[in-house]
């Protein structure tokens, strides 16, 4: 048997550095579009069953600020400190957006991860 070639930009191990590729993408330029040709045909059940439009449903923030609200005082800090620590690299456009996004859910959930962050109250989107 012969084993197929190793490429040098994909070796089959993996001890290459993930830490330098770029695993944030962002559509704020508008770059990414949707492209429904490439859709999966719907299947047919008992009816037709198709592809659900998440855009269809714009109550993106009652559920978690209902779960944030649920957390103890410690959980919370965990859940500000593991943001932090997860968005701590980002360009600070996305971290205010996403504290803008937690601030939707409850404005103590963006304070606090703002907090984390080092970013001051007044410097948050309101």
């Amino acid at each position: 048997l012969q084993h197929p070639p190793r490429h040098r930009r994909y070796p089959l191990n993996s001890s290459h550095d993930l830490a330098r590729l770029k695993l944030l993408v962002t559509n704020s330029d508008g770059q990414w579009q949707e492209q429904p040709a490439y859709r999966e045909p719907p299947l047919a059940l008992a009816g037709a069953a198709d592809h659900w439009n998440h855009r269809e449903d714009t109550d993106y923030f009652s559920q978690p600020g209902a779960l944030f609200r649920l957390m103890s005082a410690a959980q919370r800090q965990t859940l500000f400190d593991n943001t932090a620590r997860s968005i701590g690299g980002a360009p600070r456009d996305i971290q205010l957006r996403h504290i803008g996004h937690c601030m939707r859910a409850d404005p103590a959930y963006g304070v606090g991860v703002a907090t984390a962050l080092g970013i001051a109250e007044s410097d948050l989107p309101r």
